[in-house]
């Protein structure tokens, strides 16, 4: 993927998980990747790792929920790197998992800023560094949740139903050069799908944690959906449990 060197990237939620895969794949296909999250340390020490392996990385500990650090995160990378390429829209969390009748309203609302406004939050700061720079690619992190409701998870999928418009409307706003693509990745093996299993409160806790995909193959899925390869797919969610997408993707089936 040689259009991807030197490319500036921001991937938020990128202390683990997804997150942290994604820097990784992006870091050794020749980008200069922006880590954020809430975890200083933890992303202090990815970006020192991805650094040691010869990438280029540097971390900013970023609340995705707040609107100033949001703009501050997009602001490092502008002066870091000169541009704002990519934009990796992936931090969220599933807890607390709990019925709406017994949820906690103030944990409630916090999840859902960070899942839904966080996603604002980054389309807001760096679609007009893109647009003024004729091109960019933001991914939103979605998931099947955004159309299936599930028991427990009514912050969760009611966010990502959110997010999945956004994708849709940010791309009718969008101007040349600029797209903006989801990605559902289906279930992966990361530390939200123990926190999931439990709670065994709806049918996603039940599965087998063998059903799960690793988190590098959703990494490498975002990285392949901000090529030319995947334009197609712009204002779309693309689901990674589609055969023909992972064939493309180049991922075992």
């Amino acid at each position: 993927m040689t259009e991807l060197t030197d490319k500036a990237v921001i991937v938020t939620g990128a202390s683990r998980g997804i997150g942290a895969a994604t820097a990784r794949v992006f870091a050794r296909a020749g980008a200069l990747v922006l880590l954020a999250a809430r975890s200083a340390q933890a992303i202090d020490t990815i970006a020192s790792e991805i650094r040691a392996e010869g990438g280029e990385a540097a971390a900013q500990a970023t609340d995705v929920a707040q609107w100033d650090h949001v703009q501050a995160l997009v602001a490092k990378c502008q002066n870091l790197y000169g541009s704002v390429d990519v934009l990796v829209n992936n931090a969220g969390v599933i807890q607390p998992i709990a019925t709406i009748a017994q949820s906690d309203p103030e944990a409630w609302v916090r999840a859902g800023a960070i899942n839904y406004f966080g996603t604002y939050y980054g389309l807001r700061a760096a679609l007009p560094v893109m647009q003024s720079q004729g091109a960019g690619v933001v991914v939103n992190l979605s998931s099947g949740a955004a159309t299936s409701p599930l028991e427990g998870w009514s912050h969760y999928c009611s966010a990502k139903a959110a997010a999945a418009m956004l994708t849709q409307c940010a791309q009718r706003e969008a101007r040349a050069g600029v797209r903006i693509v989801g990605l559902s990745p289906g279930t992966v093996a990361t530390d939200m799908q123990v926190q999931i299993k439990a709670s065994g409160i709806n049918p996603v806790s039940q599965l087998d944690p063998s059903v799960h995909i690793p988190a590098e193959w959703a990494a490498k899925a975002i990285v392949w959906l901000t090529t030319p390869e995947a334009a197609e797919f712009a204002g779309t969610d693309v689901s990674l449990r589609d055969p023909d997408i992972r064939a493309r993707i180049g991922l075992m089936t």
